[in-house]
């Protein structure tokens, strides 16, 4: 009894006590799935893929399909804050749960309220856009950062949803992540960094042959891990996760048979059919290049150096060390995907 009083009396005086952390956000039920359909009916698919995989193309091609939408950026589940901030907290957790809330059903509604918030962002973009016959929508967002978490996130709020995932051979991820941040003149640039670009502005001759690298040892390295960290975690727990509605492919493929590729994406998405005519508006798309157009504005002096888009580049531009440094970070990784037969090139 004495124990109750003092309780009560701290409560008085200082309130009901602050959680310091809240439970695990529990996975959306098979049963909820359903009732939010009801809402928000259209089938959902997600692009990841590294950073300058090809994202944004694939997203652009994907989206030619009168059937399909999709945009980009949302990182509901790729970047900082994500998406399940909405509810990481012991407050809210206090509140979608409370016994007294009898709109919950005395269940967490944190997975309702984050499924709820993406399909409402994405639905009303297609309706806005134009697409409001598009029975299926998406979001790409490449996944540099977050890995495998950015799968099981996705699969505890849509296990329902289709996943599509970008592979692009890492040395072209190297060289154009490189030279993105060459443009931008990005402030992680160091010294060395530096004088690289100077060297490349007054000689870019030598540059060009691999002769000499617009590296750092550190920066490829830094790079290829981050490559293989992020194919080997997505894929693994794409397939683990997502079984048959898990759908990969590479850059490469894409650029040397779009119409083939994009076909097969589209029939796995579930679209009803894929007109032939779409064959020339996947051409007139895959000849317009954004990404260069932006650079060349930044920087056209260092953005002219490297064709953009292209398969192929590092073997022009690396040099006898990088590609050294990189086969030991990533050489089998290269190998699994098809890259490279061996380690010998």
């Amino acid at each position: 009894m004495l124990s109750r009083i003092k309780s009560a009396a701290r409560i008085l005086l200082k309130g009901e006590p602050k959680k310091k952390s809240r439970n695990a956000i529990p996975a959306i039920t098979r049963e909820e799935v359903d009732e939010i359909k009801q809402f928000f009916p259209r089938e959902k698919f997600f692009i990841l893929g590294h950073a300058r995989s090809g994202t944004t193309l694939l997203m652009r091609l994907a989206r030619l399909h009168p059937e399909v939408h999709c945009n980009y950026q949302a990182h509901f589940f790729t970047r900082k804050p994500l998406l399940k901030s909405l509810v990481d907290s012991p407050e809210m957790e206090e509140w979608l749960t409370r016994k007294s809330n009898r709109w919950n059903h005395a269940r967490d509604l944190s997975p309702l309220v984050l499924r709820a918030t993406a399909d409402f962002i994405m639905e009303r973009d297609a309706t806005r856009e134009g697409s409001a016959s598009a029975s299926i929508v998406g979001d790409k967002s490449p996944s540099s950062v977050i890995h495998g978490q950015a799968v099981r996130d996705m699969g505890a709020i849509y296990p329902d949803a289709k996943l599509v995932y970008i592979v692009r051979d890492g040395r072209d991820v190297l060289i154009s992540e490189r030279f993105r941040n060459f443009v931008e003149e990005s402030k992680f640039l160091s010294a060395e960094d530096k004088r690289i670009i100077s060297d490349l502005r007054t000689d870019p001759a030598s540059f060009s042959d691999g002769r000499r690298s617009i590296f750092t040892e550190s920066f490829i390295r830094r790079v290829a891990k981050g490559w293989v960290t992020n194919l080997h975690e997505t894929d693994d727990e794409a397939r683990k996760l997502y079984g048959k509605n898990y759908f990969s492919l590479r850059y490469e493929d894409l650029l040397n048979d779009p119409f083939k590729e994009m076909s097969r994406l589209w029939k796995f998405l579930g679209v009803k059919s894929v007109n032939k005519s779409l064959a020339k508006k996947i051409q007139a798309e895959m000849s317009s290049n954004p990404d260069e157009e932006w650079q060349a504005k930044r920087d056209e002096g260092i953005a002219s150096f490297l064709p953009k888009g292209q398969a192929g580049n590092w073997q022009r531009l690396f040099s006898a060390k990088d590609r050294s440094v990189f086969k030991e970070v990533a050489g089998e990784m290269l190998v699994k995907w098809k890259y490279e037969k061996d380690l010998e090139w």
